[in-house]
């Protein structure tokens, strides 16, 4: 019975509706992503939570196994195989087997067992990378990751396997596509009034994060025009999405609307790899059909070979369907949070993020304020003091060095310095161990940090100022950013000063002498 019904809309789905060239865009471009994901680990993860990072993992371990009562009951709740065991070789060796599995992927290969322990390697950095991997993406890619690994078979690598691809999993990343339209989307109109009179753009473009070279640009236009941004905003995240579920040639114009909006937050703004996740979760919107129009007629001819001499995989038809059913059961609480006036965001509701719900900006800066970590070689402070300033990767700071264009890479020591100027110091106690690895010139903290400006010897004192930034018109001026003083956010410190010291070592942290 099951093999009958899975033979006919296995048949029915042929040639006009098939799923091989979208299968295959679509896990080239996930490997993509995976691979700018473990680049990024292996850039950063060793000073950001290595043995002596700034949140050092194998701490946060110990406090979760205290938490939970043993290991076993930790690695449940947040599962990861850095469980088992943890250092820096642990960490550089698993970020290195995903670069490379990632671009086994992305040159035309994978199988589920290959998209499984990527899925498990990434999870795994997310579960113990603390405040630096609490972004909205992570648990999305992670979501996306899990359903890459039932549209692949068991084993064969090939690009174009003996095995058909499920549908159902292509309904199932719909369905991701459309919780993540559809939740950004209510939580704007339910979060900042800006959104609902039609003035969040008139300032978005300044108070983002990491603004990128045409931020300016996009700023400075008419009033009228953002208002239409914003209008624009809520139709395709509110009304677009409903017609990925209706008949082809609506879903193929919803999926097409669906990608040009995230093409256009590329282009005017670093949202690490967020927006480009997006739309490889909405290649699934597109059908074969559409790809032979588009790709290489070599590929396309490939597909066609495959397609014709493919068979019927029962047993991949039945995971898929069970797949299907732990989707809706899980989805419930997704659901139930969608339709809730408090409706949360990035949030995940089971340990695997297996069903998540998303969103972003639902609030809007309406001014934009920078932390200006400083330091200084002089032995005393007074009003004569020569003070330099750290110079980060992408995070505003010299008001004339131009704006970066780094995503999909994410800095992400810049971003939680984005959130932390929103904040007070004792919301960010990696903040100030980072002012304490400043004041040794620690290796590894440099290496997050564009310029250092002691290279020579650690300065004696370091301190962070408040700044308000604004762009400066780049039709009429030749500087990127203006700035205003605010105040102290904290105060000058040294290695000697004591309340630093026992606040380094309440913590469990190496001090470094």
């Amino acid at each position: 019975m099951v093999e009958k019904l899975g033979k006919h809309i296995w048949e029915s789905s042929k040639s006009t509706k098939g799923y091989w060239l979208t299968r295959f865009v679509f896990l080239r471009l996930l490997g993509f992503i995976y691979l700018f994901a473990f680049i990024s680990l292996v850039a950063q993860v060793i000073p950001l939570i290595g043995d002596n990072g700034l949140l050092p993992a194998d701490i946060f371990l110990d406090r979760v196994e205290s938490a939970y009562g043993s290991k076993s009951n930790a690695f449940f709740q947040m599962p990861s195989v850095l469980w088992l065991y943890i250092s820096d070789n642990a960490l550089l060796a698993l970020s290195w087997l995903g670069i490379i599995l990632s671009l086994i992927v992305l040159i035309g290969y994978a199988n589920a067992i290959l998209m499984f322990i990527l899925w498990a390697l990434y999870m795994s950095f997310v579960h113990i990378g603390q405040t630096f991997y609490g972004y909205g993406w992570e648990i999305q890619l992670l979501e996306t990751g899990f359903l890459a690994i039932f549209i692949v078979p068991l084993l064969d690598m090939r690009p174009f396997p003996k095995t058909a691809p499920p549908v159902a999993i292509f309904w199932l990343l719909r369905w991701l596509v459309f919780r993540l339209y559809i939740g950004t989307g209510l939580i704007k109109l339910r979060g900042d009034s800006c959104w609902r009179d039609f003035t969040c753009l008139l300032y978005h473009y300044e108070t983002q994060p990491i603004p990128n070279p045409l931020s300016p640009y996009w700023h400075f236009l008419p009033v009228w025009f953002h208002k239409f941004g914003i209008l624009w905003t809520h139709f395709t995240f509110l009304a677009v999405p409903w017609f990925i579920f209706a008949a082809r040639k609506f879903r193929i114009v919803a999926g097409l609307l669906l990608v040009y909006i995230q093409v256009l937050l590329i282009f005017n703004g670093n949202y690490a790899f967020l927006n480009f996740l997006a739309i490889i979760a909405t290649i699934a919107v597109f059908d074969d059909r559409f790809f032979r129009k588009i790709l290489p007629k070599f590929i396309v001819r490939k597909a066609e070979i495959a397609e014709r001499n493919c068979k019927f995989s029962k047993d991949q038809f039945i995971l898929s369907w069970i797949i299907v059913i732990v989707v809706i059961m899980l989805s419930v609480p997704v659901v139930v949070n969608l339709l809730s006036s408090n409706q949360a965001m990035n949030t995940s509701f089971n340990q695997l993020h297996l069903v998540n719900t998303y969103g972003a900006f639902g609030s809007i800066g309406k001014v934009r304020t920078e932390l200006v970590v400083k330091g200084t070689l002089d032995e005393a402070i007074d009003e004569n003091t020569v003070w330099k300033e750290y110079e980060f990767i992408a995070k505003p700071t010299d008001v004339n060095r131009n704006l970066p264009i780094i995503a999909p890479y994410q800095p992400r020591i810049d971003w939680q310095i984005w959130f932390a100027a929103f904040q007070t110091p004792e919301y960010n106690p990696w903040l100030i161990h980072m002012v304490w690895k400043l004041l040794h010139n620690d290796p590894g903290t440099l290496s997050l940090i564009a310029e250092n400006p002691f290279p020579n010897q650690p300065p004696k004192y370091i301190m962070i100022e408040h700044y308000r930034y604004e762009f400066a018109n780049p039709w009429k001026e030749d500087k990127v950013w203006k700035r205003t003083y605010l105040g102290v956010w904290l105060p000058p410190l040294s290695k000697d000063t004591q309340g630093l010291r026992e606040f380094i070592g309440g913590n469990g942290w190496e001090t470094g002498e």
